[in-house]
């Protein structure tokens, strides 16, 4: 046996592995210097976009691992004939520890509800072939593919960070969103409890959250987030793009089932906790016609607010996505695109603010439309809950002083 010591782990491996992995790197794979190359789009480059194969990728949701954009090189795959590729070992989770210098992340963006947010995690485990989020992934020179979702960071001092922030004299408390990127209660926060650690933190100063995830998970933190809900500290979103189980174990590979998540629903409710269900995001001929189903049903279980956002595709989300609707369903993945540029003025994306989450045209306005009477029917967002800040107070630090009044 032979040992490689990495930046992050030790692994040990046979002279066999070591034949399949330099059968990989160099035999079944070419690199292209995109440096050298005019225009070059990995996008556009044909089996340029696919470093990874089916077998590799399953219970993945993208099936490519294109290179990031930001690095010199771009490698390819192709088999070259000596039966090498169904030696290829599967995608596995890794989880990497990242210690940043600060932990809430502020925006000035005009159309969303908060100015700052936490993510206790880069990468998202659930998989979703749509996710935003995914062209982040390219800033650590990783792939917004498969890596998104395979090589995660965790960011173990988060809980710390908060706190030190909060105790700041000049902060001023707004709601906080939490999972506004990746979400926090993907798989391994079951493990890490970063998130939950977070939610400690923010209890203690009564500071106001807004929580928004697929994760059956937020259940588990009932006995922090009801005493925080009766001071008016906290609301739940839960996203349930669909009540199609097999559709949705093919979109969001690693999330929980709709049922899961709607039940979740139910609990947040039955203990207090405001929760609000989320038509997110709406992709025109995949789930488009469940908008009022979903949101029957999530009035059912006890949300009271609702809300949409229209499917988004920056950047490499785009290839990300119409890889995944070729193959889960190629029947009608032309008539998929074709609506989803006829909502964004004839592109594939359009990030201008006011436009980028309900999209324009006639279509769009249907959307809304559809969505704004379904609540109407329902009750939902009779009103909308907007979280208090009154109970905001920095315990004391260690060796300080209380005041007398």
């Amino acid at each position: 046996m032979a040992k490689f010591s990495g930046p992050h782990n030790i692994a040990e491996v046979s002279v066999l592995d070591l034949f399949c992995e330099i059968a990989y790197l160099s035999i079944m794979s070419t690199l292209i210097d995109k440096r050298r190359s005019i225009g070059f789009d990995p996008a556009t480059s044909g089996d340029g976009r696919y470093t990874a194969l089916g077998p590799q990728a399953r219970g993945r949701g993208a099936k490519i691992n294109m290179s990031g954009r930001f690095e010199a090189f771009s490698r390819s795959l192709f088999d070259d004939g000596w039966q090498g590729l169904e030696d290829l070992p599967a995608f596995r989770t890794e989880v990497f520890e990242e210690r940043p210098k600060t932990i809430i992340t502020r925006n000035d963006s005009p159309d969303i509800s908060f100015d700052r947010s936490i993510n206790p995690y880069r990468g998202c485990e659930h998989g979703c072939s749509y996710c935003y989020a995914r062209p982040a992934h390219a800033y650590m020179g990783l792939s917004p593919g498969l890596d998104f979702e395979s090589k995660l960071f965790a960011k173990a001092n988060a809980a710390d960070l908060l706190r030190a922030e909060l105790s700041a004299k000049g902060y001023e408390p707004r709601t906080i969103a939490l999972g506004a990127n990746t979400d926090a209660y993907q798989p391994i926060e079951r493990e890490r409890r970063i998130t939950r650690r977070i939610l400690e933190v923010l209890a203690e100063f009564n500071h106001p959250v807004g929580i928004v995830t697929k994760s059956a998970l937020v259940t588990r933190d009932i006995d922090i987030l009801a005493p925080m809900a009766k001071k008016g500290l906290v609301k739940v979103a839960l996203s349930v793009t669909t009540l199609d189980h097999k559709l949705s174990r093919a979109m969001e590979p690693r999330a929980a089932t709709p049922a899961k998540r709607l039940e979740a629903i139910e609990k947040l409710s039955a203990a207090g906790i405001p929760t609000v269900v989320m038509v997110a995001p709406i992709i025109p001929a995949v789930n488009d016609a469940e908008i009022e189903a979903i949101l029957k049903v999530g009035y059912t279980a006890g949300a009271r607010e609702a809300g949409y956002v229209m499917l988004r595709l920056p950047l490499e989300v785009r290839d990300v996505f119409k890889d995944w609707l070729e193959a889960a369903l190629p029947d009608r993945a032309a008539k998929v695109m074709s609506l989803v540029k006829s909502v964004r003025d004839g592109k594939e994306n359009d990030s201008a603010f006011g436009r980028r989450q309900t999209g324009t045209g006639p279509y769009a306005w249907t959307i809304g439309r559809r969505f704004e009477l379904a609540c109407q029917r329902l009750g939902l967002n009779l009103s909308r809950l907007k979280l208090s800040t009154d109970h905001f107070r920095r315990p004391p630090l260690a060796g300080e002083q209380l005041t007398l009044l």
